[in-house]
């Protein structure tokens, strides 16, 4: 049974792979350690994932907390979370004793960039 969960993550991780603008992805659990990662074109470092673990499981539980006390039941629980940078957007997704973080392009501010330049010339 244990084979047959390491070719679903194994699946899963392939069909993000294929997402245009995917940087990298971590899976991790929910003590902070960092079960596997990697990042497209260079390698990410050990410490660079157990950073962005920390940062990422703690963002997640103040989110959590302070969603419940922001409002009631039933829509005071939070699935996911979509961070967005003026050059990479964050998804973090938590189930179960698991979290699921990837990074990936900002595509629309690629796009939107590219019309800025287009207009200059």
């Amino acid at each position: 049974m244990a084979s047959n969960q390491v070719n679903e993550v194994e699946e899963m991780v392939k069909d993000l792979k294929k997402n245009p603008g995917f940087k990298a992805y971590l899976i991790l659990n929910n003590d902070g350690i960092v079960i596997k990662w990697d990042q497209v074109e260079t390698p990410m470092p050990y410490e660079t994932a157990v950073q962005h673990s920390h940062l990422v499981l703690d963002l997640c539980s103040k989110s959590k907390k302070y969603m419940r006390e922001l409002f009631d039941p039933p829509d005071n629980e939070v699935e996911n979370i979509r961070l967005r940078t003026d050059t990479h957007e964050l998804i973090a997704a938590q189930h179960g004793n698991f979290t699921l973080v990837v990074v990936q392009e900002d595509l629309l501010a690629k796009a939107k960039a590219k019309a800025l330049e287009a207009e200059d010339e």
